[in-house]
């Protein structure tokens, strides 16, 4: 079976419809050895400089959106107008190098132990995640 009967399988059993565009974003997604962070504007211009298939920014977004409310892809919100997504959906931490604008894992066995001090009533602390931002040295 090609990947791309396997990729509109996964598609299908994510309760999405595998389109060609949809086909097309999880391959550029997840027929990949490494990690891929990205955001919605990354991948837009990735898919205009390698599909021959015109893809609207809507379907990327609801697309995007859907692999990641179905817990395909994890949300990393580096402020109030960036968010990346990362197909590794494991918990890890991540440096922000602010000027590339690059997410770059972290390794649990890299960070000590983190010690949280405050509770919030009727919540529990269910993953601890740390985003290091760093800069040029200059």
């Amino acid at each position: 079976m090609s990947n791309i009967h396997i990729f509109a399988e996964k598609l299908r059993s994510l309760g999405l419809r595998p389109t060609q565009q949809r086909i097309i974003i999880y391959s550029l997604l997840f027929d990949r050895k490494d990690t891929f962070h990205f955001t919605i504007d990354d991948l837009q211009n990735i898919l205009k400089n390698t599909s021959t298939k015109k893809i609207s920014l809507a379907t990327i977004y609801n697309t995007i959106h859907s692999l990641k409310d179905k817990g395909y892809l994890k949300e990393i919100s580096i402020n109030s107008e960036k968010t990346y997504f990362d197909t590794n959906i494991s918990k890890h931490h991540h440096f922000f190098d602010e000027s590339k604008r690059e997410l770059i894992d972290l390794n649990d066995k890299d960070v000590g132990k983190i010690k949280i001090k405050k509770a919030v009533p009727g919540k529990k602390i269910t993953s601890i995640e740390v985003l290091v931002k760093i800069a040029n040295n200059n």
